[in-house]
């Protein structure tokens, strides 16, 4: 990848004490996604829905090349295509996309239902993977296909890209360097509308903001967490007052550690005045997170030291799905386990289970319990 096409202004994305608001001289932390040395993969893109247009922008943003697209719908392929790469092909197979000794690396963006089938046959294909999240409803399947990678030394990653949300990503920057100590408590509240899924497909997952919208707060819980086993969770569901579409609006989980407390509210009924709180609690300090949306936030860390605020770059949406893929490509290069490995997915996948199993039965479940989804509604998504 030549110099001239990585993303504009990357030397400029180190946070420096100069931009902090109050009197804590924050240290550099390296939140933005990183970028491979000399590793130019070839990537090819298995289904091409709505999503895949933040995937194609933030791909086509960092210089990395995408050479074939496949969608049943292959006019949607095209679209794609043309947009984005046109001298990629397009096909609406996706052995053909396997079958190419060229690629790299596959972005797989179907539906719940082929995706573990998908991953399998491009590992046994000697591919890298980025699976769209949850890269399975079954979670012995999926340590199945992490041995399956593992053994064949191959990458399989989960597009959690809300890890490198900027302000995500400094807060579990910050933690891992021990800023604020020990967490002891994470609280989060987010207050939104999210009528949009009105007529989509999207309304008829019964669980949608625990299993399709909070999967994104599991992932964090567990990243601000690591190193802590979760062990019991508690959720509640409630359809919101004169609500017109189907799924509950209202949704609160509580989640037990070993040595923390989390709470995950969730507010999706919010015409008007929407935030986006966390709140996090360590030994040495407390990290805050507001504002009215998911790439509107300010954050400030307080310690005995004073406080700071870093003045953040960068944004979710794309760019939560540079770092998504960035790491993987950075991990292929440098031999590692990627960050968001499939096999560090399943810990956020317990969560979200337990959660969904709490949901429905009104009782507190053990993190674990809970191996496998059972119900058709996955596969509305």
């Amino acid at each position: 990848m030549a110099e001239s096409d990585k993303s504009p202004g990357a030397d400029s994305y180190a946070l420096r004490s100069d931009e902090v608001v109050g009197n804590m001289d924050l240290p550099e932390l390296d939140y933005l996604p990183a970028r491979p040395r000399n590793y130019e993969p070839k990537i090819g893109l298995i289904g091409c829905g709505g999503i895949t247009e933040e995937h194609l922008t933030a791909y086509k943003a960092a210089g990395y090349e995408v050479v074939a697209l496949t969608d049943l719908d292959e006019q949607r392929a095209k679209e794609r295509r043309d947009k984005f790469y046109p001298q990629a092909s397009v096909c609406t197979s996706s052995a053909e996309v396997l079958a190419r000794e060229d690629i790299d690396i596959v972005d797989i963006a179907t539906h719940p239902k082929a995706r573990a089938t998908l991953v399998e046959e491009a590992l046994l294909a000697n591919k890298h993977v980025l699976s769209q999240k949850p890269f399975v409803t079954d979670l012995e399947i999926g340590r199945r296909l992490c041995q399956l990678a593992e053994e064949r030394n191959l990458k399989l990653a989960v597009n959690q890209n809300g890890r490198w949300a900027p302000w995500v990503s400094w807060i579990r920057k910050a933690i891992e360097s021990q800023l604020i100590g020990e967490v002891a408590s994470v609280d989060t509240i987010i207050c939104w509308d999210h009528t949009w899924v009105r007529g989509t497909p999207f309304e008829r997952i019964p669980h949608l903001i625990l299993y399709d919208f909070a999967i994104h707060w599991f992932d964090m819980l567990h990243c601000y967490t690591r190193g802590q086993n979760a062990g019991l969770v508690s959720a509640q569901v409630l359809k919101a007052p004169q609500q017109d579409i189907a799924p509950p609006l209202l949704a609160q989980v509580t989640v037990q550690l070993e040595h923390s407390q989390a709470t995950l509210t969730f507010r999706a009924n919010t015409q008007w005045g929407p935030n986006n709180q966390t709140h996090i609690t360590g030994s040495k300090g407390t990290i805050r997170s507001q504002g009215p949306g998911l790439d509107d936030q300010t954050v400030v860390i307080h310690t005995e030291q004073g406080q700071g605020s870093p003045k953040l770059t960068g944004n979710w949406f794309p760019g939560g799905f540079d770092g998504t893929m960035s790491e993987l490509i950075v991990a292929i290069e440098e031999d590692r386990m990627p960050y968001h490995s499939g096999t560090d997915n399943l810990a956020v996948l317990e969560m979200c289970f337990a959660a969904i199993k709490s949901a429905e039965t009104v009782e507190v479940v053990p993190v674990g319990q809970v191996q496998r989804l059972e119900t058709e509604w996955i596969e509305a998504k």
